[in-house]
């Protein structure tokens, strides 16, 4: 399968780097994501056989501030991908966010539920579903969460850092979902993406995230406990630490039809953890 990337540098593209060595990955010089005619157009001469959106403006307390700017981002430039590649009759696997829901309640969120973000980021990933859904054809919108890995910014490497330093932490325990591994997320997208190419009929919008479902203090406990830090970990609710984007409370998603439809399960998390803890103690060696 010929597969065009676009994204190059962030966590999910670099896990996709290392699984589909042969895909041509975009970087932001080659395909600007401010410039959706440029995406459009970048798909149109790939000659590819499938395309994964991999990029995102993912700055969400940023956004509050730049909220054209993530909607052009996350909302337009997604939407001229999916019309390419309807044009072009190849499949379109896009990226989601929890961040579409407004976290209430404590039951996982079903594909169909009702969304409403809370702030800008939200509203920018929900406005690019909607526009990949109007285009149609062979789609999927991969709705994930807490995305980690060993590579960028993220809250496993925030907390190794922290936890290096300090012998206390205050971590938020009134916010509960899934953490994803990035390598997990990649490997989904490869298969969905392939499964699309046979099966174009299965297009929607699916959920993919860790299982079981945490808080962040007790993810921080975790993290903590695999990488041998004896930090202590003090829970405290959101409102003690305030953002300028309000975070859903509840980012559990139902992920029953990724694993019916495409035979891929939740992924332990945990398992996913002591991987990436094990990369990156590789790569300080």
């Amino acid at each position: 399968m010929s597969l065009l990337v676009f994204g190059s540098t962030g966590q999910v593209a670099r896990e996709l780097r290392v699984r589909a060595p042969g895909a041509r990955f975009l970087s932001r010089a080659e395909a600007d994501l401010t410039d959706p005619r440029a995406c459009a157009a970048a798909i149109a001469a790939s000659g590819a056989e499938a395309v994964i959106n991999a990029a995102a403006y993912t700055a969400v307390d940023r956004a509050e501030e730049e909220a054209d700017l993530a909607t052009t981002i996350n909302a337009a430039a997604p939407a001229a991908m999916a019309w390419a590649c309807a044009k072009a009759g190849i499949p379109f696997v896009h990226l989601s966010s929890d961040y579409v829901f407004d976290g209430s309640g404590d039951a996982p969120r079903e594909i169909d539920a009702a969304t409403g973000p809370l702030g800008a980021y939200g509203r920018s990933k929900l406005l690019g579903e909607e526009a990949v859904r109007e285009a149609g054809r062979a789609f999927v919108i991969l709705r994930t969460s807490w995305v980690f890995s060993a590579h960028g910014s993220n809250f496993v490497k925030t907390m190794l850092r922290l936890g290096a330093e300090r012998a206390q932490l205050k971590i938020v325990a009134d916010q509960v979902g899934g953490p994803t591994a990035a390598g997990d997320i990649a490997e989904a997208c490869l298969r969905i993406a392939a499964h699309l190419q046979e099966t174009p009929e299965h297009r929607g919008t699916f959920h993919f995230a860790g299982a079981p479902d945490v808080s962040w203090a007790d993810f921080a406990r975790e993290i903590f406990r695999q990488a041998g830090l004896s930090t202590e970990v003090e829970d405290i609710p959101s409102s003690a630490y305030p953002t300028p984007a309000r975070r859903p409370a509840n980012s559990r998603l139902d992920c029953t039809g990724t694993e019916v439809v495409f035979g891929i399960p939740r992924p332990d998390w945990r398992q996913s953890l002591a991987r990436v803890l094990s990369e990156l103690k590789a790569a300080k060696a």
